[in-house]
C-alpha cells in the first residue's frame, strides 16, 4: 500500500514543521492525509505511514486509535460527529441527537443502507456556547444546530 504523490508531498510538508530527527511528530497530519486520500485507515495504511516517518507501527497504532477523527473502518460519504457531553447535552445536543438518529435511521457507530452517512458520539469540541454543534467528515463545523437546520445540513450532503 502506497499513497498518491500529492499525498506523499502533503505529508512531507507536515515532516518539514519539525526537525529533521523529530520527522514522526508529523503522524497526526500523516494520518489525516492518509485518511483523505483512502477514506478511512487500515492497517496497510498505518503501517505505510509508520514506515515513512520511521516510526514502529504500535506506535502509529497508538495514535490513532487514541483519537476519535481517525476512521479505523470505512465511514459513509458523509461522518458527522456530534459532541454530546454535559455541556453541550444541557444545551440540547442530545435531542439534536436524536433527531439525527431518527431522520437517518441509524444509531451512533452505524452507516445508512446507502452508505451516505456515519453518525458518531463526539467528545468535547470546544465550542459549548455553540450547541449542539455537528462536525461533517473532521473538517467543517455547524453550530447552533436546530432541527430546521440538521434537516436542511442532510438535504444539501445527499
Amino acid at each position: 500500500m502506497t499513497l498518491s504523490v500529492k499525498s506523499l508531498q502533503k505529508i512531507d510538508k507536515e515532516i518539514a514543521k519539525y526537525s529533521a530527527d523529530q520527522k514522526q511528530s508529523a503522524v497526526m497530519g500523516a494520518l489525516i492525509i492518509a485518511q483523505d486520500e483512502n477514506g478511512w485507515l487500515s492497517t496497510e495504511a498505518m503501517d505505510f505511514v509508520a514506515g515513512y516517518l520511521g516510526m514502529a507501527p504500535v506506535a502509529v497504532y497508538e495514535v490513532a486509535t487514541f483519537y476519535g477523527m481517525y476512521n479505523l473502518q470505512p465511514t459513509g460519504k458523509h461522518k458527522l460527529t456530534i459532541c454530546t457531553c454535559l455541556p453541550c447535552g444541557l444545551q440540547g445536543s442530545l435531542a439534536a441527537a436524536d433527531h439525527l438518529k431518527a431522520k437517518l435511521g441509524i444509531d451512533f457507530g452505524e452507516t445508512t443502507g446507502d452508505g451516505r452517512f456515519t453518525l458518531k458520539e463526539g467528545e468535547c469540541m470546544g465550542a459549548c456556547a455553540m450547541a449542539p454543534v455537528i462536525l461533517v467528515n473532521n473538517k467543517k463545523m455547524h453550530d447552533y444546530m436546530s432541527n430546521e437546520k440538521i434537516d436542511a445540513l442532510l438535504k444539501e450532503l445527499k
